[in-house]
C-alpha cells in the first residue's frame, strides 16, 4: 500500500469502486478500437482482457459479487434480446426446424460426450452422461456481432436461437435427472413436480407477460418507465425459471419472446435496450467469463490440458457435424452454415451451470478421506479452457459468416431498392412522435432519409412563432434520434403552409409524406376546387388537399389513437382496381414492412383480382397477412358497417385515391368523415399512393 494522492491509497487487486468501474469501462472502449483494426472479433478481445486482469492474470479485479451480479444480469440479457428480436412469424415457419437443429445439436454432443466420458477419460455413467449434457448445451455469445452486422432475422440465426432454447432446456433437464439419480431424490414425485413446474412457468410467462405488458404500454408513455418495466420482466421471467428447477436463461429467453410483438425493431425503446445491453451489461458478462481463466491451473497440471484438449475437440466437432446436416438438410449456403456453427459452437452460461453442479456434488470419499466428485477438478479446469477455446471459434466463426451474409444483402438490395427519403411536416406537438414512428417502421433503415418541415407564414411578425417551430422540429427530431436515426430539420417561410411542403417535396426528392390529421383545422368547401368533392368540414382540413392537388407522393394521413406497438391487427381496405396504379407496389411494402416490425397481423379486405396481386407481390415464403374478399361498393355505404366490426387494437388503412385516377370513386369524398365518426377510438391511417399523369396540371390548371 503506498500513496498516490493526500488521500488516496492503491492496493492490488483494486478496492476502491470508482477506480474499478474506471479501468473495466475503459476496457470496454479501448477493446473494440483496438482489435477492429486488427480484424479480430471484440467479443474475443473482451474475454482475454478480463483474463488478463483477473485473479488468475495481473490480479487487478477480483471477481467478486459486483462484477459477479452484472455478468449474471449480461448473460440473461443476451437470451432476452434474442427472444425479443427473433422474427417471430419466421420461428413460425421455421419451428420444426428449429426443433430439428436443436434435437441434432443436443444429440451428437450427448453421444460424443458419453462415449468421451467413458471410453477416453475412463468415468462412470453417471459422470459420463452428466459431461455430455455439458457438452450439449451452448451460449449465444457471438449473437451480438450478428445483431450488430443487421442479420438477427436471417433464416440462419432463427435456427440457431430457436435451436439453442430447445438444446438448452435438453441439457438442463438431463443435468436434473442425472443429479436427482446421483443423490437418490428422483422419486416417482420428482418427475411430476418437474413437469408441473415448467409447463406452468412457460404459461405464466408466455400467457401473462404480454397481457400486462400490452397493457402497460397502452397506459404509460415514460421512456424510463418503460424501459424499467422491461428489465422487471425480464429478471422476473428468470427467476420464474429458477423457481422452477431449470436454468434463469430459459426464462430471459421466454420473457424476449413474451415482451417481442410490443417491442418493435425500430422502435425507441428497443434502440434503448440495445444500447444498454452493448454499453454496459454485456461487456460485463465476456469480462466475467475471461476471469474464470486459471493459467496456473492449466499450465500447471497435464491432466487438466488432456482433459480440455479432448472436450474441445468432441464439443467443436459434435457442433459441427450438427450444423452442417441442418445446413444440409434445409439447403442454407456456405455462410448461413457458418453462422450456424458459430452461434452453436460457444459454451458458457448453461455449461458453468453444469459443471459447478456437478463439481459440487460429492458421491464418495477416498481412504485418504478426499471427496469424490461428480465432475472432478479436471473437468472443472478443463471447462474453463473449453469456454475459452469455444468462445474464440465463435466469434471468429460468427464474424466471417455474418459479415457474408450481411454484405451479399446489402448488394442485393442495392441493385433493386432506391432511396426512401420521407418528409414530416409538423404543425401540432400531440402527434409528433406517433407520426414518426410510424414513418420510421414502415422503412428500411439502410435506406431511410428523414426530414421534419415546419412552416411559417412570411408576413407574420410574431416573434413567438419562429420559437414554436423550432420546438416542434426539436420535438420530431428527439423522437427520431431515441430510435438512433439521425433526422434533418428544415424551417421554410411562404406564403402558405402548402407551397413551403410541396418545394421541399421537389428539392429533396421525397418519396414518402406522413402527415397526421388534426381535428381542429376542417375546411370548407371549395378550398381547392374539384379536389376528392371535398365538402363543408371536411377532417382532412385546408393542408392535406392542396398537397394531394399540388404532388404525386405516397402520402400518409395518420390518426393515432394508440401507441403503435400495441396494435394487434392493421386491417387494409382497398378499393377497385388498385393494383392497376403505379404506387401499388410502393404502398404495399410500407404496410408489409411496418407490420413485419411491429409483429402484428395484417389483415386485406379486397376483390378477388386485388388479391390476387396482393399475394403475388408478397416475399416469397414470408407472407404474415390474411386475405378476405371483399368488395367494396363503389358508394361506399357498406364502410361504416365494416368499420363497426373493428376490435379495441386494431389499426384501419384506406387506400385512397387522387380524382380521375384509375382506382378513383367519387364517394372516397366520404371516407375521411365515415372514419372519424366509426372509428372514435381507434387509429387509421388514409394513404394516398403515386399515380400515373401530371398531378399540378391537372388540378391546377
Amino acid at each position: 500500500m503506498f500513496p498516490l494522492f493526500a488521500h488516496t491509497t492503491f492496493t492490488l487487486p483494486i478496492e476502491d469502486p470508482i477506480l474499478k468501474f474506471l479501468l473495466i469501462m475503459a476496457i470496454v472502449l479501448g477493446t473494440p478500437l483496438l482489435l477492429n483494426r486488427l480484424k479480430i472479433p471484440y467479443l474475443l478481445g473482451l474475454i482475454i482482457a478480463g483474463a488478463v486482469i483477473g485473479p488468475h492474470g495481473l490480479n487487478l479485479v477480483l471477481r467478486d459479487s459486483s462484477i459477479i451480479l452484472s455478468g449474471t444480469a449480461g448473460m440473461l440479457y443476451i437470451l432476452f434480446t434474442a427472444g425479443l428480436e427473433m422474427d417471430m412469424a419466421d420461428f413460425k415457419r421455421n419451428g420444426m426446424r428449429s426443433l430439428l437443429f436443436g434435437l441434432l445439436t443436443f444429440i451428437f454432443p450427448m453421444l460424443f460426450g458419453v462415449v468421451a466420458g467413458r471410453y477416453v477419460l475412463g468415468y462412470e455413467w453417471t459422470s459420463s452422461t452428466l459431461l455430455a449434457a455439458l457438452f450439449a448445451s451452448q451460449t449465444l455469445i457471438a449473437y451480438p456481432i450478428v445483431s450488430k452486422l443487421g442479420i438477427t432475422r436471417d433464416k440462419a440465426v432463427t435456427l440457431a436461437v430457436g435451436g439453442t432454447i430447445i438444446v438448452d432446456i435438453l441439457a438442463l433437464v438431463t443435468l436434473t435427472i442425472v443429479v436427482g439419480l446421483a443423490t437418490g431424490d428422483a422419486e416417482p414425485d420428482f418427475w411430476w413436480r418437474l413437469a408441473a413446474s415448467i409447463f406452468g412457468c412457460g404459461i405464466v410467462i408466455l400467457g401473462l407477460f404480454p397481457l400486462v405488458g400490452h397493457w402497460f404500454f397502452k397506459q404509460c408513455s415514460d421512456n424510463v418507465s418503460q424501459y424499467v418495466f422491461v428489465l422487471v420482466f425480464l429478471f422476473l421471467g428468470a427467476y420464474l425459471t429458477q423457481l422452477a428447477g431449470l436454468e434463469p436463461i430459459i426464462g430471459a429467453f421466454l420473457a424476449g419472446l413474451a415482451m417481442n410483438r410490443l417491442i418493435p425493431r425500430t422502435s425507441p425503446l428497443m434502440n434503448r435496450i440495445e444500447f444498454v445491453g452493448n454499453a454496459i451489461f454485456i461487456p460485463f458478462f465476456l469480462i466475467g467469463v475471461g476471469m474464470l481463466v486459471d493459467y496456473h491451473a492449466i499450465i500447471g497440471s497435464w491432466e487438466t490440458v488432456y482433459v480440455g484438449g479432448v472436450m474441445i475437440v468432441m464439443v467443436t466437432a459434435s457442433k459441427y457435424i450438427a450444423a452442417v446436416l441442418t445446413a444440409k438438410t434445409f439447403r442454407l449456403s456456405r455462410d448461413q452454415q457458418t453462422v450456424l456453427f458459430g452461434l452453436s459452437v460457444a459454451h458458457v452460461a448453461g455449461t458453468l451451470a453444469v459443471v459447478m453442479v456437478g463439481y459440487n456434488i460429492i458421491i464418495g470419499h477416498t481412504p485418504e478421506g478426499v471427496p469424490i466428485r461428480l465432475l472432478g477438478e479436471s473437468v472443472l479446469n478443463g471447462t474453463i479452457l473449453m469456454i475459452l477455446a469455444t468462445c474464440t471459434i465463435s466469434t471468429f466463426a460468427a464474424q466471417r459468416g455474418a459479415h457474408n451474409i450481411a454484405l451479399k444483402g446489402s448488394q442485393a438490395s442495392d441493385e433493386t431498392r432506391t432511396g426512401e427519403h420521407v418528409l414530416f411536416p409538423v404543425s401540432h406537438d400531440e402527434d409528433i412522435t406517433a407520426t414518426v414512428e410510424l414513418g420510421i417502421a414502415m422503412t428500411k433503415q439502410k435506406y431511410r432519409n428523414l426530414y421534419a418541415l415546419n412552416a411559417i407564414d412570411n408576413q407574420s411578425e410574431d416573434s413567438g412563432v419562429k420559437k414554436h417551430a423550432q420546438k416542434l422540429l426539436d420535438m420530431a427530431a428527439s423522437a427520431s434520434a431515441a430510435a438512433g436515426i439521425h433526422m434533418h430539420r428544415m424551417l421554410r417561410y411562404d406564403v402558405n403552409i402548402a407551397n413551403a411542403i410541396v418545394s421541399v417535396v421537389r428539392e429533396r426528392n421525397i418519396s414518402d409524406l406522413v402527415l397526421a390529421m388534426h381535428r381542429d383545422e376542417y375546411s370548407e368547401e371549395g378550398v381547392v376546387s374539384g379536389l376528392l368533392g371535398v365538402g363543408a368540414f371536411s377532417p382532412l382540413g385546408k393542408t392535406i388537399p392542396a398537397l394531394l392537388a399540388q404532388t404525386n407522393v405516397t402520402t400518409f394521413v395518420y390518426r393515432p389513437m394508440q401507441p403503435l406497438s400495441t396494435i394487434k391487427r392493421h386491417i387494409v381496405l382497398v378499393p377497385r382496381r388498385a393494383e392497376l396504379e403505379v404506387g401499388f407496389q410502393t404502398w404495399l411494402l410500407r404496410i408489409r414492412h411496418l407490420a413485419h416490425d411491429t409483429g402484428a397481423k395484417l389483415i386485406f379486405h379486397a376483390t378477388e383480382q386485388t388479391i390476387e396481386h396482393l399475394q403475388r407481390k408478397r416475399r416469397r415464403g414470408s407472407d404474415i397477412a390474411s386475405y378476405v374478399s371483399h368488395a367494396i361498393s363503389e358508394s361506399w355505404n357498406d364502410l361504416p358497417t365494416l368499420l363497426k366490426q373493428m376490435q379495441a387494437d386494431d389499426c384501419v388503412w384506406v387506400i385512397m385515391s387522387r380524382r380521375d385516377r384509375i382506382s378513383y370513386q367519387s364517394a372516397m369524398s366520404r371516407v375521411p368523415t365515415f372514419l372519424e365518426e366509426s372509428l372514435p377510438a381507434n387509429s387509421f391511417v388514409m394513404v394516398y399512393p403515386v399515380q400515373a399523369g401530371d398531378t399540378e396540371k391537372r388540378y391546377l390548371s
